[in-house]
């Protein structure tokens, strides 16, 4: 089922370990609203394909891979993502935040996927989570 041009449900509710991943009700409504958001963030990147790595998390999912118990991805506002074409998490966090788009939480996970939010808090925070390491550093960071 598609919920934008470029974005699936299937995309936005991917997981490999298993469970059952099915976003109901508001979660699923939330996820149409993530994916026209995801479109602008295209946009934001040339147009670049967008991969998901993690999108909506079920709680049993978002235990299974060790997410935080008040994680943003069991609510339906967030995702993980890469865009290969376009350059490293680095460069797409500064193209984001270069932009303008409006966004709760933006983080650069370890140079090597980008979580972004869209909780309705919209507080821009920028974090930094760098490689072998559990402390992430406000603001983005190389």
């Amino acid at each position: 089922m598609q919920l934008s041009p470029h974005f699936s449900l299937a995309e936005l509710t991917v997981t490999n370990t298993g469970l059952p991943n099915v976003p109901s009700g508001v979660r699923k409504d939330r996820l149409y609203l993530l994916a026209d958001r995801m479109e602008k963030v295209r946009s934001i990147l040339g147009d670049s394909p967008i991969k998901i790595t993690s999108g909506y998390r079920s709680p049993a999912v978002n235990k299974r891979v060790g997410g935080v118990a008040n994680s943003d991805h069991m609510s339906g506002h967030v995702c993980d993502f890469q865009a290969p074409g376009f350059g490293t998490p680095y460069e797409i966090c500064k193209e984001i935040i270069l932009s303008g788009l409006k966004f709760d939480q933006l983080i650069c996970e370890k140079g090597v996927w980008v979580h972004i939010s869209f909780a309705p808090r919209m507080r821009q925070q920028v974090l930094t989570l760098p490689v072998n390491s559990k402390k992430y550093l406000s603001g983005l960071h190389k």
